[in-house]
């Protein structure tokens, strides 16, 4: 089935999930910002409508894998090869979040790839 089969998300709806995933910029505020800032707004929000249950979860599912991704880098960073790493995670985190908000707010159920799923 085809999107276009679907109808599309109120506008609320949409700018909800868009802040889902803008809400991992929190990280840059406190520590496990990235994670507590989806999470605070599924929480508050997840019954309110599918589409942004669905992607409250993906945008959390995304900032655990980075935090583990991020949490690996530093500790490779004895051995050097987490600098690279790191660089390479948060700029990936960085457009992947934003290319997520932007197709969120859209309507469109976006998943990010290099994703551990383990919010179901």
């Amino acid at each position: 089935m085809s999107d276009s089969q679907f109808p599309k998300p109120a506008r609320e709806v949409r700018q909800w999930a868009m802040f889902c995933h803008l809400a991992a910029f929190c990280g840059c505020l406190f520590p496990f910002g990235n994670l507590l800032g989806p999470l605070i707004i599924w929480q508050l929000k997840k019954d309110d409508d599918p589409f942004l249950d669905a992607q409250g979860k993906e945008a959390l599912n995304f900032q655990i894998t980075v935090s583990i991704a991020i949490t690996i880098s530093l500790m490779l960073m004895v051995v050097l090869i987490g600098f690279p790493m790191f660089a390479l995670v948060g700029i990936g985190a960085l457009v992947l979040t934003i290319i997520a908000a932007i197709k969120a707010n859209e309507g469109l159920d976006y998943r990010y790839p290099f994703t551990w799923r383990l919010v179901k």
